[in-house]
């Protein structure tokens, strides 16, 4: 049997060149993965080998971010709601009829934005160390609060570490089981991508932006109250960005979603993604 292939493509959305990885046989179940900082698609290479032979898999860099082009900052508004804004626009263009979405990070908030305005557009949830709760606010977003409710060059310096190695190294190896198990070129090609020129004021930017996220979020648990979604929860519990705490109240307003919970950190994938692509091959294509 032919093994399939993971194909590197771009595709131009309202003039910005959108990059993406891409696996699998389009006849087979949709699966879009969405992940912003700090390392945008790469976020899920191995997940796609995990998955590729059972799934249509299609991982998008954000405006932005990764290998996507970085408009300019006169030509692009860096906010959540305009990146959700080409994020949908790729998903028509890419010919994506109802798929399934992996919303991780700053995932969460794009795909929330986008079901807010077509909620009838994502089939199954799979959401990973995202949130929607002020109590799924972490001790390093409590950290940026300040920030947040006032940007200045004062507050600024509270979260431009997070821009550093030792920023990135907190999503990467911070509650990690084993950081012998982290391949270091993780963190080290995202300190590149996010060290640019431009790539500091952008990121703050859309940092900043997570502030009408957080207004948001009345909003987005509604929905999943009155909609009651098919989710699956994979969480890395010593995440300090949104810990367990985000998650459980998730379940506590979709009592049917299914949760699993890692012993690692922000990023559970780089720990665990042949346990969560076995858990997304049971949630998707469950037996008959």
């Amino acid at each position: 049997m032919r093994k399939q292939a993971i194909y590197y493509k771009t595709i131009n959305v309202d003039g910005i060149n959108i990059f993406y990885r891409e696996a699998g046989d389009k006849s087979k179940p949709q699966l879009i993965l969405l992940n912003g900082i700090p390392n945008a698609s790469s976020a899920f290479q191995e997940l796609i080998h995990d998955l590729k032979e059972d799934f249509y898999l299609v991982a998008p860099d954000f405006p932005g971010f990764g290998n996507s082009d970085i408009p300019n900052k006169e030509n692009f508004d860096y906010t959540f709601d305009n990146i959700s804004l080409s994020i949908e626009k790729f998903i028509a263009q890419m010919g994506l009829t109802h798929p399934n979405v992996y919303a991780l990070g700053y995932g969460g908030p794009i795909t929330f934005r986008i079901a807010s305005r077509r909620p009838d557009l994502f089939n199954n949830y799979i959401l990973q160390n995202s949130n929607m709760y002020e109590e799924g606010l972490g001790p390093a977003m409590h950290n940026a609060a300040p920030f947040l409710q006032d940007r200045h060059e004062e507050t600024e310096k509270l979260v431009k570490p997070l821009l550093t190695l030792e920023g990135i190294k907190l999503f990467f190896l911070n509650g990690a089981k084993d950081i012998a198990n982290i391949n270091p070129d993780g963190y080290l090609n995202a300190l590149y991508y996010l060290s640019r020129p431009g790539q500091e004021e952008i990121q703050l930017d859309l940092l900043y932006d997570y502030r009408t996220n957080i207004e948001e979020y009345p909003k987005w648990q509604k929905f999943l109250k009155e909609e009651q979604p098919r989710i699956l929860l994979v969480w890395g519990k010593n995440d300090v960005f949104f810990p367990l705490s985000a998650a459980e109240a998730i379940k506590k307003d979709v009592p049917s979603a299914e949760l699993h919970v890692y012993e690692t950190s922000h990023l559970a994938l780089e720990e665990h993604h042949e346990g969560i692509a076995v858990r997304i091959k049971a949630f998707l294509m469950p037996a008959n």
